[in-house]
């Protein structure tokens, strides 16, 4: 049964398929941290559409939007704002900061170091910014969107463990098919510019009350007590999983709930199965694990260690 949660999320994803060509996988994530009122981090080499993507979700949802690019030089106030004095009254006064919005666009954050990327830490975990003591809340919705280059890439710094589990969803863009890429270069000659979104007819599907509502409406999805179980079990497993060093922590299992809810949502049911909780669990869970160095050069990876859990894991039936 279609709900306006599950009308508002096709819409959205209607929308971005006119812009984006191929990464269906990376759309269901996005849709799958908006709905499930968390935060996104998409990540893959330059030129497959992080930041497209981004800003066409910006369009759609009609809702106030900054991107704040991410340098060795960006300091933690340039992201939240500070207090400066005036001397006109003779008092100091807040300037915000560009976090103080509904969707903010952190453009290549693992290009900043660590220092400055802990001051989205608090706004990302509760809607909030402390400056000079004083705290500021954010107004709802608030959608951090992340977008990095694989670490492997020069410039780059590790995002550290608190903050990757900041992130409900991980997607990662990639190359599109040749079918698709083929559509791509048409669509280009017949005069689409990925530079501007207004000129190729993206507007706003949703609203940002639209949004809160959807949140709510997933929040309040049916989960039965033996899905409960399986997520659960899969985070417990997680941790004594071989070539792992560090599990999926409890607010993960909390993050793999919610998202299982916003897969069910987008799909149009009122209740979670098993299969949401596979389809996002590799969004969900291998940001959150770090395998064992000795792991990692026998060619190990996060990635396969969550497909080795949902294959030992039973699922209820």
């Amino acid at each position: 049964m279609e709900t306006e949660a599950t009308a508002v999320a096709q819409r959205l994803r209607a929308g971005l398929a006119r812009v984006v060509a191929g990464n269906e996988a990376s759309t269901f994530g996005v849709l799958v941290a908006l709905l499930a009122g968390g935060h996104l981090l998409l990540e893959g080499v330059p030129g497959t559409a992080k930041t497209l993507i981004v800003r066409a979700l910006a369009r759609l949802l009609g809702v106030g939007f900054r991107r704040i690019q991410f340098t060795p030089d960006l300091m933690p106030a340039d992201i939240t704002g500070t207090t400066i004095f005036d001397p006109g009254s003779g008092t100091f006064a807040l300037r915000r900061g560009p976090i103080f919005t509904n969707l903010v666009l952190a453009d290549e954050i693992n290009r900043t170091p660590p220092k400055t990327q802990s001051a989205l830490l608090e706004a990302m975990e509760e809607r909030q910014v402390t400056i000079d003591g004083e705290s500021h809340p954010i107004a709802a919705p608030f959608f951090v969107c992340a977008t990095q280059n694989p670490i492997e890439f020069e410039g780059t710094y590790p995002l550290p463990e608190a903050q990757l589990d900041r992130f409900i969803v991980r997607a990662r863009t990639g190359y599109p098919a040749e079918a698709q890429e083929r559509a791509l270069l048409a669509r280009t000659v017949a005069g689409f510019d990925a530079h501007d979104l207004a000129a190729a007819g993206v507007e706003a599907v949703a609203t940002a009350h639209e949004i809160v509502a959807a949140q709510i409406a997933v929040r309040a999805t049916h989960v039965e007590p033996a899905v409960q179980g399986y997520i659960l079990a899969l985070a417990i497993a997680s941790r004594s999983a071989r070539d792992v060093a560090l599990g999926v922590s409890p607010r993960g299992a909390l993050a793999l709930l919610a998202a299982a809810q916003a897969a069910a949502t987008i799909d149009g049911r009122a209740f979670v199965t098993p299969d949401d909780v596979k389809a996002v669990a590799p969004l969900v869970l291998a940001h959150r694990i770090i395998v064992r160095p000795e792991a990692e050069l026998d060619g190990g990876s996060a990635d396969a260690v969550v497909a080795r859990l949902l294959a030992s894991v039973p699922a209820p039936t």
